[in-house]
């Protein structure tokens, strides 16, 4: 009983000679991986993410799920890669010089005769691929030889929405890049400067974006040759002026907050307080346009092409798959297939936008277990 006692006075002086021990410190989370983890949270759009990502992925690879050149053959003991050089068809056993066509029958049973063999994609047809050996007319109903069916000239449908969907993703983007650079750009001088650069660019603005556009595009493409470069350039020199707008708000409200006033106090330049100060909490909207903006890119490239003021003839096209279809009502796979590619792409676009705007609201921001735990 004694010792009993002893030992518990023994542990009651220890207990108080140690120091107390200080609660945890929640880690610090920088504000973009915060905005991250509220973008996971919101699932519609983080799947949306992944799901555009897999497509556009997949585009970029089309020549190697959607072509009409093997991967690799093998014939007559030699290796061959059809995909990287042209072959004369004399090679494979053919009567000429010209370049293979690895659709012929001829040429398919020579790379199949023996230890010959030839490794096709996925999808055996490119985006201009002609089948001369089809079975039925053009534009030919989905069958095993083409699971979407085949347009009015004979070229294979799921190949033409693969590729299609490259040109329309990347046009997007470079409009994107584009117009958002000179958008932050002007609208960064406007709102830093105010005063009557403000009011100088303000008034450009207003009759800049007074012209009339569309007939722009169509008098340019009547004057000079279609291209994807004339079409990007066309539609840059308007596509910045409503992230303009944004960008110089948000200019002139951050101008006027302490740390911009210190920060010329201590005579850092008008650069310096532009890149390291301003733009970066400027940069909200232009983040969360992003995706809308390429939703109107990709809207604009469609259109364009639906009405035959787009990438040049012979382009793999959205629109013009549209515009094949309204002239073809009978072939219903031309329409319904295109629309649902279109359709799909945009909503996704739209869900990461909803989702990016609710990641990056202050207002929700601090509504978050992690601003919560931080607090």
């Amino acid at each position: 009983m004694a010792q009993t006692q002893v030992q518990t006075a023994q542990a009651a002086i220890k207990t108080e000679s140690e120091p107390p021990v200080a609660p945890a410190v929640p880690a610090s989370v920088s504000p973009g991986r915060r905005a991250w983890q509220r973008f996971k949270r919101n699932r519609l759009g983080f799947v949306s993410l992944l799901l555009f990502c897999v497509m556009v992925v997949f585009s970029l690879g089309a020549e190697l799920i959607s072509n009409d050149r093997p991967l690799a053959v093998r014939y007559e003991g030699q290796m061959y890669w059809p995909l990287w050089q042209d072959y004369p068809e004399k090679t494979f056993g053919g009567d000429f010089d010209t370049p293979t066509d690895y659709l012929d029958p001829f040429i398919r049973d020579k790379l199949t005769a023996g230890s010959n063999w030839a490794l096709f994609t996925l999808n055996p047809y490119g985006p201009n691929t002609l089948n001369y050996f089809a079975d039925q007319p053009n534009p030919a109903a989905p069958s095993r030889a083409n699971w979407l069916g085949t347009d009015d000239r004979g070229r294979d449908l799921l190949a033409q929405l693969i590729y299609g969907f490259r040109v329309s993703v990347l046009f997007a983007l470079a409009l994107t890049v584009i117009g958002v650079a000179l958008g932050v750009i002007t609208g960064a001088i406007q709102g830093f400067f105010g005063g009557k650069t403000d009011l100088i660019f303000q008034r450009f603005i207003e009759i800049w974006g007074s012209m009339p556009e569309l007939y722009l595009l169509i008098i340019f493409s009547a004057v000079f040759a279609p291209s994807v470069s004339l079409l990007l350039v066309l539609l840059s020199l308007f596509g910045w002026m409503g992230l303009s707008d944004y960008v110089r708000a948000e200019f002139l409200r951050n101008r006027q907050f302490d740390y911009v006033k210190s920060a010329r106090a201590l005579g850092v330049g008008n650069g310096q307080i532009i890149w390291r100060h301003i733009l970066p909490n400027s940069m909200t909207p232009v983040v969360t346009f992003l995706p809308f903006r390429m939703s109107a890119a990709i809207l604009a490239l469609t259109s364009l092409d639906f009405l035959g003021l787009g990438v040049p003839p012979g382009t793999p096209s959205l629109g013009e798959l549209l515009s094949q279809g309204k002239n073809n009502i009978d072939a219903w796979w031309i329409s319904l297939t295109t629309f649902a590619v279109l359709v799909v792409t945009l909503l996704l676009l739209t869900f990461m936008g909803d989702a990016l705007r609710d990641a990056l609201d202050p207002r929700k921001a601090a509504q978050t277990p992690a601003a919560k735990e931080g607090a």
